[in-house]
């Protein structure tokens, strides 16, 4: 290795060179391409960061978009439907800003629990809509705007709590029809709500003066004069399995059975819309109504 030095230097104060320092560059040499490399590596890392940050940034914002969206409508649909507290909303949309600056939510999702509900006290109101255009209504959904909706479901929803008082059973409880309960569905609705035929009312008539607690097959219909009303006929005692299985004296079994049978009137569903089937989920019972091609206010939510 060549001297760096004049060799008319004192050796002392230069002593023999051996070769570059960890770390030193030989700029006609071979370290400046690991140098390089390095250089690469971390400028890759850098750029990868800065990409997570700006994507991560960029999901942040789009959910608080949303979020804020749904908090709106939230507080638009309580002041207009006249609700006691906001309900739950989802606008089920990813990415959400997209669809907000198409005026176009792909589903909107409404549910008041316990409202103040005609004739049985309290009950929970949903409503389903898709393809929802935003043209009248901006993304923040004004209160008092206009929304073409291409497809609405719309469920009033009635606990067996409330609805055995309203009928005087106070320890009723409602199943889906036997036949329904094992059914990968759980229903045969799109939104699981059971057939309206063969639903199971257990509980004790005492208006019948029968104080044993009974299983009791009843339909579920609207009464053909009053789209608003709901008409629960018994059908007949059942006992076995999954049932009370209590059976019901010749002489007593006519009372029993109009203990499970009533009218429930002024049930219309949020929006106006005409009832379509009526069934059970879980302990409920349930009234819907699916319609398409509709335009709604918000004010409409809470009809009865």
């Amino acid at each position: 290795m060549t001297k760096p030095f004049d060799a008319e230097c004192d050796e002392a104060l230069w002593p023999e060179f051996e070769g570059p320092a960890p770390g030193a560059v030989q700029w006609a040499g071979g370290w400046t391409g690991h140098n390089m490399r390095m250089r690469k590596v971390l400028i890759g890392v850098i750029a990868t960061a800065a990409i997570a940050v700006i994507a991560m940034g960029s999901i942040g914002v789009d959910y608080g978009a949303s979020i804020y969206a749904e908090y709106r409508l939230s507080s638009n649909v309580r002041k207009t439907a006249n609700l006691r507290s906001d309900p739950f909303v989802a606008i089920l949309a990813f990415p959400f800003l997209p669809q907000a600056m198409r005026d176009h939510y792909d589903q909107v999702e409404i549910k008041a629990n316990s409202v103040d509900h005609a004739k049985v006290g309290k009950a929970t109101l949903e409503a389903t809509m898709y393809s929802i255009d935003l043209t009248y209504a901006s993304w923040l959904i004004r209160p008092d705007a206009k929304l073409p909706v291409g497809r609405l479901e719309s469920r009033i929803i009635i606990d067996s709590t409330h609805l055995g008082r309203y009928m005087g059973i106070s320890d009723l409880m409602v199943e889906a029809p036997p036949k329904e309960t094992n059914t990968a569905t759980g229903g045969i609705t799109a939104s699981g709500i059971s057939d309206s035929h063969d639903l199971v009312f257990s509980g004790t008539p005492h208006s019948a003066g029968f104080e044993h607690r009974v299983s009791i097959s009843v339909d579920l219909s609207v009464a053909p004069d009053d789209q608003a009303t709901l008409v629960i006929t018994p059908t007949g005692v059942l006992t076995g399995p999954d049932t009370a299985n209590q059976a019901v004296p010749d002489d007593k079994r006519d009372a029993v059975l109009h203990a499970f049978s009533t009218r429930l009137p002024n049930q219309r569903l949020p929006f106006g819309v005409a009832p379509t089937s009526e069934g059970a989920r879980g302990s409920d019972v349930i009234i819907e109504g699916v319609t398409r091609g509709v335009t709604i206010t918000l004010d409409g939510f809470k009809q009865s």
